[in-house]
């Protein structure tokens, strides 16, 4: 057993499984990692989880973190929780699930995504007040679906989560969210953040903190909600909110939506009775608010207010993103105009088709992962959308393959799929640059390196396919956790009062390794914009 220390608990709770990771919280060095798997369930365009099958993934993940680190349970100082964006939980009565979740990546709410951004005016109305406009991924569209296709279950909620709101829920008993989650539903008017704070400084709206009896609340624990409403009652009345006009578009009561504490890394409770037990921690651990998994990546890396502004990120995961923290209101219809957790904007593109697409073409193919035809795919184009698009906005898309001749080499196929897969996220560092006001074409932001993170960060198809579709210089973190180690910067925040962005760039966190630029194929980059706008019309809605 090593000797007692302060020890901070991160957790990433990501669409296919829990990461917990236990870290120092002087130093940042990584004790260790536990880990846990979820089910996702669905065909067609389906996606659905059960939450209770996220709380008990954590348990089990943050249990083998603190035993692989070698450190007393009570050397445990603080939590945070990163999860997936978007997914609607709808709780009952008794506090549980109604139903299982739908997920980010289920496209079924794609007609109600259109309709709403119809009814309130247009995607130009939906970016001056949210910064985003309705697509099928979004929690409103979500809700919109439940409200139309099972009504019951929609009159019969009592509350409506994030994935880590959820969470957080369950670890305090207390209903808070951040505003960088709270951004991703359509609901929150990302209207402020720096420069619309109340009078302390803080950023962020309030609704009324539930406390949910069912998850094992103690008298002690409503003193410390009591506490947490009266420093809420204290921030003041910022320009960012639930928005009202929205939420009667919904048909969605505010009283069923967590508080939105001003960051991610604001202390909201400790440990109830019952998670303590589950984790098998004590209970004096203090809780933050924590945020979506794309903001905590964000914090990980040093980005934010306290660190690195307007330097794009590419993650290379179940979904694919660019990303930026930056101080400037993100109104960009093709982006998404997230909240950062620290008060910053994040304005992000994603899709859906990355990592999981390309391996189901090798599994197809028969082949490993890494058996890409190098430098190029001969001119063959896939356009790997196999679970619908979200940016293009193509819901209801299938894969496609072009260009096969009887000498086609399955490797080449494969690297087609890379190149189509890469291609569909680069095509929005463009207009995230422009989001964040910059000029893409200016010589200092066209060289600007591009960190790269994720699974598809660790592979080497994947970095060479985008060092040479980008022409830029990449920076690959050696960290491999950043969404889970941004959450754990957000417990150390907690606990410290210390800006989690400062905290994570003293960690070191997101320094890594520096690839130099390729020269940029500009031809295959033709090629496969060539095809995606000529089969949009007819073979991809």
């Amino acid at each position: 057993m090593r000797t007692s220390r302060s020890v901070v608990i991160g957790v990433d709770s990501s669409t296919q499984s829990t990461k917990a990771v236990a870290v120092d919280a002087v130093t940042g060095e990584l004790l260790a990692v536990g880990r846990a798997p979820h089910t996702v369930t669905g065909t067609g365009g389906a996606r659905e989880s059960d939450p209770e099958e996220w709380w008990t993934a954590l348990g089990a993940a943050v249990r083998a973190a603190v035993r692989g680190a070698g450190v007393p349970a009570d050397s445990v100082t603080g939590i945070a929780v990163a999860g997936q964006q978007h997914g609607l939980v709808t709780l009952g009565a008794d506090g549980r699930p109604l139903r299982p979740a739908l997920l980010w990546n289920d496209t079924r709410s794609a007609p109600q995504a259109a309709a709403l951004a119809a009814d309130l005016g247009g995607p130009e109305a939906w970016l001056e007040r949210t910064g985003s406009v309705p697509v099928a991924s979004m929690t409103a569209a979500k809700w919109q679906w439940l409200r139309e296709h099972e009504p019951a279950h929609a009159a019969a909620t009592t509350g409506v989560r994030l994935p880590h709101d959820y969470l957080t829920e369950r670890l305090t008993g207390h209903a808070v969210t951040d505003p960088g989650d709270a951004s991703g539903t359509c609901w929150y008017g990302n209207g402020g953040t720096e420069g619309t704070a109340g009078a302390d400084g803080s950023t962020g709206a309030h609704a009324s903190p539930g406390v949910n009896e069912t998850n094992g609340t103690t008298d002690a624990d409503r003193a410390e909600g009591d506490a947490y409403d009266a420093q809420g009652d204290a921030y003041g009345a910022p320009d960012a909110a639930y928005d009202p006009t929205i939420l009667n578009l919904l048909g969605l009561d505010e009283a069923l939506l967590p508080a939105v504490a001003p960051t991610g890394a604001t202390r909201v409770g400790t440990l109830t009775a019952a998670a303590a037990e589950a984790l098998g921690l004590p209970r004096t651990v203090v809780v933050a608010a924590g945020t979506g998994d794309n903001m905590a990546a964000a914090v990980g890396l040093g980005l934010g207010g306290a660190g690195l502004l307007d330097h794009p990120v590419v993650s290379l995961g179940t979904s694919g993103t660019v990303f930026a923290a930056t101080r400037t209101r993100p109104d960009r219809p093709g982006l998404a105009g997230f909240a950062g957790t620290d008060g910053t904007y994040l304005p992000l593109g994603c899709t859906l088709n990355c990592t999981l697409a390309v391996d189901r073409f090798a599994t197809l193919l028969g082949l490993d992962r890494e058996d890409a035809a190098p430098g190029g795919a001969g001119g063959v184009v896939v356009l790997p959308y196999l679970d619908g698009e979200r940016t293009p906005d193509l819901p209801h898309a299938a894969g496609l393959v072009t260009g096969l001749r009887h000498t086609t080499d399955p490797r080449t196929i494969l690297g087609a799929a890379y190149e189509g897969a890469a291609f569909t996220v680069l095509r929005a560092l463009d207009e995230l640059l422009a989001a964040c006001g910059l000029d893409p074409k200016e010589p200092a932001v066209r060289d600007r390196p591009l960190r790269l993170i994720g699974g598809g960060a660790r592979g080497r198809a994947w970095t060479d396919t985008v060092r040479r579709l980008s022409g830029r210089p990449l920076v690959v973190p050696a960290a491999g956790e950043l969404v889970a180690l941004g959450a754990a910067a957000l417990a150390a925040g907690a606990v410290t009062g210390e800006d989690p962005v400062a905290l994570a760039t003293a960690w070191g966190t997101g320094a890594g390794e520096v690839l130099p630029p390729l020269a940029r194929d500009t031809e295959t980059w033709d090629r496969i914009s060539g095809v995606l706008t000529a089969a949009s019309p007819a073979l991809l809605r």
